[in-house]
């Protein structure tokens, strides 16, 4: 019986891990990413699975898979796979296959000289990200992502063991929660990493069953996709530090692309940021991104902003795995 061989490229944005899908896969079909992110999950899911869990992953690991464009005038598709499913957008995800397209030679897309941009179809919609090159190598990306805006402020939820929790709600290309970890007395740093594992996924659950979110355009994008808490920068020349917790307590090593764009939706909203204006946010590592609000915009009846967030990524490596169809444990497993 013959094996499935995937190959692979490794990365990691601001410490947070990429793989990125680069040969073994199928045929996904579907005319839109959001129909090609629902064909993945319920036909494929198997390669998620293989790839993101144990024994070839492990619980935090993150991958994308590069498709065909699904506009007349992208060049590329993207869909992004984590422990739990399915992102509908991210944005070290974005920075870190930007970074593998053009130094791999995977793209014929997006120009030469110091800038090359790309023009990317997420499950969230179009988001165009540009290459800063330093001769062939990418020193750093920037994308414009897809209108981020403010859901409600202000919230707040009962949550068992905590009581009630503050809380606003925002879409960065995904729901977040947003928490002043001082609420909770929660180190923003390593020394916080367990408690806000825990912390975040209550928080999300209560939520939760609060009701549904609806997304303005397409209810696949319409649930919370995680709990960031924010507090006081490592860097004094810095704005701020996050801590994502998102899918299934998973906990992001970057600030989190979509999160500091939901981030900067809430500042320009509260009148604390206005447009142009950057601010820098670290990660629970320190690691950072910067984000400014580049316009004003609006989806529907959701008025909102286009965030620009800039970053760094680095390919940590090259892999070729085999799936043995003989193999119990081929499809993967996790334990937390």
């Amino acid at each position: 019986m013959k094996h499935h061989t995937f190959k692979v490229i490794d990365a990691h944005t601001a410490g947070e891990p990429l793989r990125v899908i680069v040969s073994g896969l199928p045929e996904i079909g579907g005319r839109s990413i959001l129909e090609k992110r629902r064909i993945l999950s319920t036909r494929f899911d198997w390669i998620r699975t293989a790839l993101m869990w144990e024994p070839r992953g492990h619980a935090d690991m993150y991958g994308c898979i590069v498709t065909e464009k699904a506009t007349p005038d992208g060049d590329h598709g993207i869909l992004f796979l984590h422990n739990e499913g399915y992102s509908t957008m991210c944005g070290h995800g974005i920075i870190g296959v930007v970074k593998v397209l053009i130094e791999e030679g995977l793209t014929d897309r997006g120009g030469d000289g110091n800038e090359r941009i790309l023009k990317l179809d997420t499950p969230a919609g179009r988001v165009t990200a540009t290459a800063r090159m330093d001769e062939d190598r990418v020193d750093s990306v920037a994308f414009e992502n897809v209108v981020s805006f403010v859901d409600e402020l202000d919230c707040t939820v009962d949550v068992p063991g905590l009581g009630e929790v503050r809380y606003d709600l925002a879409f960065g290309g995904a729901y977040y929660a947003f928490c002043q970890a001082a609420d909770f007395d929660l180190p923003l740093n390593p020394d916080g990493f367990r408690q806000s594992i825990d912390l975040g996924t209550r928080i999300k659950q209560a939520i939760m069953k609060k009701g549904p979110i609806h997304h303005p355009v397409s209810e696949d994008l319409g649930f919370l996709y995680g709990t960031i808490f924010v507090g006081e920068p490592g860097n004094p020349a810095h704005h701020s530090r996050n801590i994502c917790v998102f899918a299934d307590g998973e906990v992001d090593r970057s600030p989190t692309g979509t999160g500091v764009s939901a981030r900067i939706a809430l500042h320009h909203a509260r009148g604390e940021i206005g447009l142009s204006e950057t601010i820098v946010i670290e990660s629970i590592l320190g690691t950072t991104f910067e984000v400014e609000a580049v316009r004003e915009a609006s989806l529907c009846d959701q008025n909102g902003v286009i965030p620009r967030v800039t970053g760094k990524a680095f390919i940590t490596g090259k892999a070729e795995f085999q799936i043995d169809p003989l193999d119990p444990l081929g499809h993967g497993f996790i334990l937390r």
